[in-house]
């Protein structure tokens, strides 16, 4: 009888798959329509419509939520679970699997709760910012932390909150990881960066110091995005308070800033932002709604747009190409050479406040102080009202400075206005994996130096899209960088690459 019953079930398999998929697709559609309301939110919409927006978010999202948790996902995927599946469909049942157990021990009340509260914490954060007034947010910010305890409580309340929270990011690599690859990150980089400070190098940074009109600067970006091959005809460029990027593989749209005084900046955030469009781009079409049609996770998609920003748009070969473009746009810089553009756009700063407007290698720190003060929220080891303060020391311990308002400090990051908890650490560990990537794709493709010299990015996009995009969330983490590099996952290319480069550049 064990044997007709496992026949039987291993004939069933195929529709239970298919109708696991079937659903699956359906609340990833809900899910996606809900981003493009997100996006217009932070983009488009006027400022009265949120009490409006906030219903049609949280409905969606609990909408989206009763779907993953409907009780027929469980039995799907019970029917599923010793079936023999190809790897793919293994993938699948594994992702979806993930999910649906992290959605199932949440109430949708609480589901509905959360968004209900992103959506009016983003529209106090974007006063509080422009207004320099912490107390403005921090009920809302009080609120997300109490609300994301609950959350992970749910989860598992026998593990560390911060860690649950960290994994909806990140779900591949352990919390202890992590913070390994954080503290190797900081034992390179603060020694590099006092030797920096104490090298007598004199660097042109003052290259593209003026005043760069807004409109001129937009026309600029458009060029950088025309020059790495964006695809205007699924995507849309546009300003935000925050750039971000929003999209799937028909549709992905990324946001800029700029600021007269900094054209580097909106040039470093826009190809930044690029590289995340361009993951999501280069998804298989064919899997959209599907775990193999979507991104792996936050670390991956950082290694792309990190990718982009620092080893493509910060390289002497990629300003080659680009300074003419910058020139024809701003005459002013004509008299600028290649080597004052490179050394420019990585010069290592003294005095910088701002995450997104960092230099290559403080961002780190920035990144450092972030997580230490949220986890220490989430574990309650922190209260919301001391957080400017708390701010402020950790910055004047870890960067030497010390921000004169709020704005500056702790309310300059979106994150915190959505409740994302645990999204930081992605961007350090997607820098690391940049650099691993990067190496792997030097060691493969003749002359990548020249080819972006030459303004030919196409075997890198194929590199990248071959190793990494169109394997969409069939592997985790570890093993996604393993086929791609021969390695696991290592800070050793980063702190070699930091190394190397910032050494010649400083003569240290």
């Amino acid at each position: 009888m064990a044997t007709e019953a496992a026949a039987d079930d291993a004939s069933d398999a195929p529709d239970a798959y298919d109708a696991l998929l079937d659903r699956v697709r359906r609340w990833n559609a809900v899910g996606s329509a809900a981003g493009v309301l997100g996006w217009d939110q932070q983009v488009m919409m006027p400022e009265g419509g949120t009490p409006a927006r906030s219903r049609q978010l949280s409905t969606l999202s609990s909408v989206r939520h009763e779907m993953i948790t409907d009780a027929e996902t469980g039995e799907l995927l019970d029917r599923l679970a010793d079936a023999d599946l190809s790897d793919e469909r293994a993938a699948v049942v594994r992702e979806v699997s993930r999910e649906y157990e992290r959605a199932d021990a949440v109430p949708r009340e609480l589901v509905e709760e959360i968004s209900e509260a992103s959506t009016e914490a983003l529209q106090a954060w974007e006063a509080a910012k422009a207004e320099d007034d912490f107390d403005r947010f921090a009920p809302h910010l009080e609120r997300h932390v109490e609300l994301k305890r609950e959350y992970a409580e749910h989860i598992d309340p026998d593990r560390d909150p911060y860690a649950v929270l960290f994994e909806e990011y990140e779900p591949c690599l352990s919390m202890e990881r992590t913070e390994a690859i954080l503290e190797e990150l900081r034992a390179t980089l603060v020694p590099l960066i006092d030797a920096i400070r104490e090298s007598d190098a004199d660097l042109a940074v003052d290259t593209f110091e003026g005043q760069f009109p807004e409109d001129d600067q937009e026309a600029l970006a458009r060029d950088a995005l025309d020059l790495v091959g964006y695809d205007f005809d699924r995507g849309r460029l546009d300003v935000s308070s925050h750039p971000f990027t929003s999209g799937n593989q028909f549709d992905c749209r990324i946001t800029t800033r700029f600021d007269e005084s900094d054209p580097l900046g909106a040039i470093g955030s826009t190809i930044h932002e690029y590289g995340h469009a361009q993951y999501a781009l280069g998804l298989p079409k064919e899997q959209f709604g599907t775990p193999l049609g979507d991104d792996r996770d936050l670390s991956v998609h950082e290694s792309q747009s990190r990718l982009w920003e620092n080893h493509v748009g910060r390289s002497r070969a990629f300003w080659e190409r680009f300074l003419p473009v910058f020139q024809e746009r701003f005459p002013e810089t004509a008299d600028a050479t290649v080597e004052d553009a490179y050394e420019a756009v990585n010069q290592v700063y003294e005095d910088n406040l701002i995450r997104v407007e960092a230099d290559e290698l403080t961002y780190h720190l920035h990144i450092v102080v972030r997580f230490e003060i949220e986890r220490d929220l989430v574990r309650g080891d922190l209260a919301v009202e001391d957080v400017p303060e708390v701010w402020n020391d950790k910055y004047e311990e870890y960067l030497g400075i010390r921000p004169d308002t709020d704005s500056e400090g702790c309310l300059q990051d979106i994150h915190w206005s959505h409740g994302n908890f645990g999204y930081f650490p992605t961007y350090s560990l997607g820098s690391v994996m940049a650099a691993q990537l990067y190496a792997a794709a030097e060691s493969e493709i003749d002359d990548l130096d020249a080819k972006t010299a030459d303004g030919e990015f196409d075997d890198l996009q194929e590199w990248l899209a071959a190793n990494v995009h169109r394997h969409g969330s069939r592997y985790e983490t570890n093993e996604l960088v393993e086929r791609a590099t021969g390695e696991g996952l290592s800070a050793d290319a980063f702190t070699d690459y930091v190394e190397e480069k910032y050494g010649e550049l400083y003569g240290i």
